[in-house]
Formats: C-alpha cells, structure tokens, sequence
C-alpha cells in the first residue's frame, strides 16, 4: 500500500468513526459542527474522508467533547 493510500484509508477510517459516533448520539451535523465551530459542509468532508488538509487536533478534540468520546476512538486503526 503506497502512503497516499495508506493516508487516504486513515482519514475514511478516521472520518466513518465521527459521523458513527454522531449517528449514534442523535446529533444532525449541522448541530455538531455549529457547537465546535466549524461549517457543517467542513463536517462533511470530515466524515468523508475528504479533508485531508487542514483538519487541526482542536477539532478533533472539540468534536470527540462534543460526542462525549475520547480522542484516540477517532484514531484506532481496524
């Protein structure tokens, strides 16, 4: 597996993880992402896997707070 691929798979991972967690309290997106600050389109590409760029450890924070989780459930590799 190249690193691009490798990097690509992590943030799908990463991303299925949060819109799970979400789905799982009930929480729309544009609720989740008005309440750690972000645009709910910015959450989308979250959940997708698409934003690869950009993405800071304070939003994943504020996010993980928010869904009441702990960071590294976002981070687990399966």
């Amino acid at each position: 597996m190249t690193e691009e691929e490798l990097t690509t798979k992590r943030f799908n991972q990463m991303g299925a993880k949060i819109a799970y967690y979400r789905r799982l309290k009930q929480i729309k997106q544009i609720d989740l992402a008005y309440s750690v600050g972000i645009s709910e389109q910015y959450l989308s590409r979250i959940e997708r896997g698409r934003q690869t760029t950009g993405l800071t450890v304070l939003t994943l924070f504020r996010l993980a707070d928010m869904l009441n989780v702990k960071i590294d459930d976002f981070l687990k590799e399966e």
